[in-house]
């Protein structure tokens, strides 16, 4: 069994996965920068012991992060709490993806880690929209080659933007209104974030696919991809776990 730990700027998620690719759980925590080591350790003990897992059952850990402050806390919190030596996703870690860009030393481990999966699982061509802080929307073309993407600000950014930089435009719940036009503040609010995010991604899907000039699968991940994707006009696949895959897949390359 290994330990898999996504560092998100928001969230991380932690799980463990079996030999067999089983799942045996997820969870999400809050990032925080003023964390030490010893604090992560404790929170990702009391999750094993919630669900039943010694420190004795995991063999191994992967660490990807998007937040380079804290994924050295990470690795040393993991290093006090287990009896191996965590893998984190960079440079000098097999993958197996194909990177076609201007500096391949710029790309995300995240954005790695969900192109390493969704190919593995799903195939290629294929478009992966990873919905955190962050909408990331990456391609792989038929070749099997990473050839790049796009990344605009998350739902949640778009809501707490709204709100912070105007003087009557309330905080809002994310759930769709009953209708496009909405009638009041509130649900034009909620029809704005929902179904024109929803509008963005099938209209990037769209110009995606035009300028590959071939059709691909969609795969959406990230905490807010069920709320949006629904929405949305292109057959989507959501895959919450994507990523935990992908740590798993990358663990057994290495």
């Amino acid at each position: 069994m290994i330990l898999a730990i996504d560092m998100g700027n928001t969230n991380v998620v932690a799980g463990c996965l079996g030999d067999d690719d089983k799942i045996y759980f997820t969870e999400r925590f809050a990032t925080d920068l003023n964390k030490t080591e010893l604090e992560y350790a404790v929170v990702i003990k009391t999750i094993l012991e919630l669900h039943g897992i010694s420190r004795d059952d995991i063999q191994g850990a992967i660490i990807a992060s998007v937040v380079p402050p804290l994924t050295h806390i990470i690795k040393s919190a993991l290093r006090k709490l287990l009896k191996c030596e965590p893998l984190v996703v960079g440079a000098g870690i097999k993958t197996g993806l194909n990177i076609h860009l201007d500096d391949p030393s710029t790309l995300g481990a995240d954005l790695v880690v969900d192109s390493v999966a969704a190919m593995k699982i799903y195939g290629s061509p294929a478009i992966v929209i990873d919905m955190g802080t962050a909408t990331t929307m990456t391609v792989i073309d038929k070749e099997k080659t990473y050839i790049g993407g796009a990344i605009f600000p998350g739902v949640n950014v778009s809501v707490e933007a709204l709100a912070a930089g105007t003087s009557l435009l309330p905080r809002v719940s994310l759930g769709a209104p009953k209708k496009q036009i909405a009638t009041n503040t509130m649900d034009a609010i909620k029809s704005g974030i929902i179904y024109g995010e929803a509008s963005r991604i099938d209209g990037m899907i769209d110009r995606f696919e035009t300028e590959l000039g071939y059709s691909t699968m969609v795969i959406a991940t990230g905490g807010l991809a069920s709320v949006i994707t629904p929405h949305c006009s292109h057959e989507i696949i959501n895959d919450p776990e994507l990523m935990l895959k992908g740590l798993k897949i990358i663990y057994d390359k290495n």
